[in-house]
């Protein structure tokens, strides 16, 4: 049965990334987005479909570099591959008003982000390698939306789902995306009744090896 981006999103309801991270590496699945950071200590966990960006160096004349912005649907991700550039940015307080007014779910740059005051003061999540105030207009330009994409080294492909919060960011594979979900809730499962019982005084490696614990993220064989 195909599910829609609602039915997904909701299946990582109350996961974070860690977990999700643990839930990927146990299936063999990549897509933690390396080097990729939350630009403040986000309580929330942003997860929405991908929208994809690709940004490459100016041309001659140089192209547009933010115009994409107006075929990004409510509850997306908008997820920018700029090569890791840290030298000009590709998101600022204009582009993050703009999408506080159309529903937009947050930001992932695989480069960096400007004007971080407007979405620090009105709590637009954005995931970036930094924060650098010169303009990427002249400098670089969109050649490709919704197309697959490199962020931090993981691939994201239109419609993929991300998950990101204040540890990072992970793309899970659309095709995936519910097995990735349920064994993230079992990996959380296991690890709330090692919780218990520690709280309960077992020692931790006594509460480890009785729930089977350094099995939990192995890649399944």
């Amino acid at each position: 049965m195909t599910l829609s981006d609602k039915e997904l999103v909701a299946l990582f309801e109350g996961l974070d990334t860690p977990g999700v991270s643990d839930a990927m590496d146990k299936l063999g699945l990549p897509g933690q987005a390396h080097g990729i950071a939350a630009l403040a200590n986000y309580s929330q966990v942003v997860v929405g479909p991908a929208f994809t960006v690709q940004y490459v160096s100016a041309s001659t004349p140089p192209g547009t570099v933010g115009d994409f912005i107006d075929d990004v649907a409510p509850g997306d991700v908008v997820v920018i591959a700029n090569a890791g550039r840290t030298d000009c940015t590709v998101w600022g307080d204009i582009m993050t008003q703009y999408a506080l007014a159309r529903g937009i779910a947050g930001t992932v740059i695989d480069g960096v982000c400007r004007d971080v005051n407007k979405a620090l003061g009105e709590g637009y999540p954005l995931f970036s390698k930094g924060r650098f105030m010169r303009t990427g207009k002249d400098r670089v330009e969109v050649v490709a939306v919704n197309q697959p994409v490199s962020v931090g080294q993981a691939r994201a492909c239109a419609r993929d789902i991300v998950v990101a919060d204040a540890n990072g960011v992970v793309i899970v594979p659309r095709g995936r995306a519910r097995e990735v979900a349920e064994t993230a809730r079992h990996i959380e499962h296991v690890e709330a009744r090692i919780r218990q019982q520690i709280a309960a005084g077992k020692s931790l490696k006594e509460a480890r090896a009785a729930l089977g614990y350094h099995s939990l993220q192995s890649k399944q064989p």
